[in-house]
């Protein structure tokens, strides 16, 4: 399980006072899958952000470079996301 989620699993309470120790595998497993799924979604909403600006019809037409920066801003979003949390495409 990536570090960063293990920390938001303590800082939850799930593994205070012997609590993570009353878990099975399955258990551990199930909420390790849980918290990925949670930073899949998170990472679509920021790759739907991505689709609306690549299909906006509002681009600075003056300023392709522009267009392009914010295209690949929102690509950066997206994989920050998924480097932050250890999530695998």
């Amino acid at each position: 399980m990536n570090e960063r989620i293990e920390n938001l699993l303590h800082r939850s309470g799930l593994t205070a006072h012997g609590c993570w120790d009353k878990f099975d595998e399955y258990d551990k497993q199930a909420l390790a899958k849980f918290a990925e799924l949670i930073v899949r979604e998170c990472a679509n909403v920021a790759l739907e952000q991505k689709k609306w600006v690549e299909d906006m019809i509002v681009f600075n037409r003056q300023d392709e470079q522009w267009n392009l920066a914010r295209i690949q801003q929102s690509q950066r979003i997206v994989d920050k996301i998924k480097e932050h949390f250890g999530v695998e495409e």
